[in-house]
């Protein structure tokens, strides 16, 4: 693992890293936020799973994360969104390739050899965590925002017993159902679409739903609002008897000028779940 910067901040230190990730096959880059707590022992964790077309660093240096999680004693890490690099497949369309992810293995050529974001996210990429700095795998917390709200609600259905708590930024909520989902699914999946829906925040709430605490914001004036579907997944919620707080914000977009309007929120509600008992 290489060092490719460490910054003071909030009294702990934001870094930025590199390593060879065999779940990619590919060089990836991560952004990690230690507290000060650090330096006694391990703290509990934040994931933070970024939107289309971010890398590790739009949240870092965007949401307004650091300074919140400094208050509450919580890492943060911000994996990068896609594989990246010259032999890494691509195409020209911002939702689709380098950038866009989904939080998924690909199975489908030419995505498969490199996209496989669900084992580098969920398994690859926390153990490394673990293992090289002061991080308490046993209190894990996920978020997102966008195609990352998708990612941090999927895994954390999709991995009973991993994460404590799980909270999204403008979810894209039904993928299967949505323009923002059908065509990756499709492209990184196949044509099956029983396969998708291991991916689909709104058919595992209906299957299986979360054994915690859920939160999700989204803005009435969010642009892309009707390809989130976040209706359906509120709807999912209830039929269930879901612990969820499902916000609607009066006057917000998607910007992170709205994720870090409610970050505070967020750092505090997985710090009550990551702190309790």
């Amino acid at each position: 693992m290489e060092t490719v910067s460490e910054n003071a901040c909030f009294g702990g230190v934001q870094g930025v890293y590199k390593h060879a990730s065999e779940a990619c096959n590919c060089d990836m880059t991560f952004g990690l936020f230690l507290p000060e707590e650090a330096k006694d022992g391990p703290v509990p964790v934040l994931w933070y799973l970024s939107g289309l077309t971010c890398t590790h660093e739009n949240a870092m240096t965007k949401a307004g994360a650091q300074g919140w999680a400094a208050e509450q004693g919580i890492a943060l890490v911000f994996p990068d969104t896609s594989p990246r690099g010259d032999g890494v497949a691509d195409e020209d369309s911002f939702d689709m390739g380098q950038g866009a992810g989904f939080y998924v293995n690909a199975t489908q050529d030419p995505w498969a050899k490199h996209f496989r974001m669900w084992d580098y996210v969920g398994e690859e990429l926390p153990a490394l965590v673990a293992s090289e700095f002061a991080i308490d795998a046993s209190r894990q917390g996920i978020t997102g925002h966008s195609m990352g709200g998708h990612g941090a609600l999927t895994l954390a259905m999709g991995l009973p017993g991993r994460y404590r708590s799980v909270s999204a930024f403008a979810p894209i909520c039904h993928p299967t159902a949505s323009d923002w989902g059908r065509k990756q699914l499709g492209g990184y999946l196949g044509d099956d679409e029983a396969v998708w829906a291991a991916h689909d925040a709104t058919l595992l709430m209906r299957e299986a739903g979360f054994d915690g605490p859920i939160l999700t914001d989204t803005g009435t004036k969010d642009q892309f609002f009707k390809l989130l579907n976040t209706h359906n997944f509120a709807h999912a919620a209830a039929e269930r008897g879901q612990q969820a707080n499902l916000r609607l914000q009066p006057g917000y977009d998607h910007s992170y000028f709205f994720v870090s309007t409610f970050m505070e929120d967020h750092v505090s509600f997985h710090a009550e779940a990551l702190y309790a008992g």
